[in-house]
């Protein structure tokens, strides 16, 4: 799979084009814009998140795919913004328990061979009361396009390991997350959500002239 992906660099936002265009909408400043403190973004790909953060976050983005990762290198220089961007593996991510304020994973979730593995890793190094930022496509609220989706994800699983039908938010709930925005558009196969770590105290942007 990471020599699949290093093949897909140089076409991926080409091909990506038509999908942000047609589906997405503004999922990504969306997602992006709740982000806060120390942010990890989880699958970072070519990098067309990194134009919708926040200036004041620090960003680290992890990403398996070596030609993936130099374009968003590319792209993060094009753009002025500093990222620590490392190559890793999201099944087994290289940081500590309770490293970071915010993490951030967007139309990713579906590629992972288990989703479950990749979404505990991110509870591990996500600090107590701090923000999940999720978006992927998934399976449609609408049966004939989830009947749809079963006969695509039939040909997209071993060929590209890109799974039509999941639902990670419900993954999440049943981690104990507390789900606080949540939308679902496109007959339901667009899903983003911003979930928050139980215990601890909320980790959230400052109002001007706090302390």
């Amino acid at each position: 799979m990471r020599r699949y992906w290093d093949r897909q660099a140089d076409s991926y936002d080409r091909r990506m084009a038509v999908a942000e265009d047609r589906l997405f909408a503004d999922t990504r400043p969306w997602l992006c814009g709740q982000a806060v403190g120390d942010v990890l973004e989880v699958a970072v790909g070519t990098g067309l998140n990194l134009a919708h953060y926040p200036h004041e976050v620090r960003l680290t983005g992890v990403e398996w795919s070596a030609s993936m990762l130099a374009t968003a290198r590319r792209r993060a220089d094009d753009l002025g913004r500093a990222v620590d961007l490392r190559q890793d593996d999201a099944r087994a991510l290289s940081f500590a328990d309770e490293r970071f304020d915010t993490v951030v994973c967007t139309f990713a979730m579906c590629g992972f061979p288990d989703e479950r593995v990749v979404l505990a890793e991110m509870a591990r190094v996500l600090r107590p009361g701090g923000s999940l930022l999720l978006a992927d496509h998934v399976a449609s609220s609408a049966w004939p396009v989830r009947v749809l989706q079963g006969l695509v994800d039939a040909v997209t699983v071993p060929l590209s390991g890109e799974h039509y039908r999941r639902r990670p938010v419900r993954l999440v709930r049943a981690m104990g997350f507390t789900v606080e925005r949540h939308e679902r558009f496109k007959l339901g196969v667009i899903e983003r959500f911003a979930a928050r770590k139980p215990g601890g105290a909320d980790v959230r942007p400052r109002a001007a002239g706090g302390v």
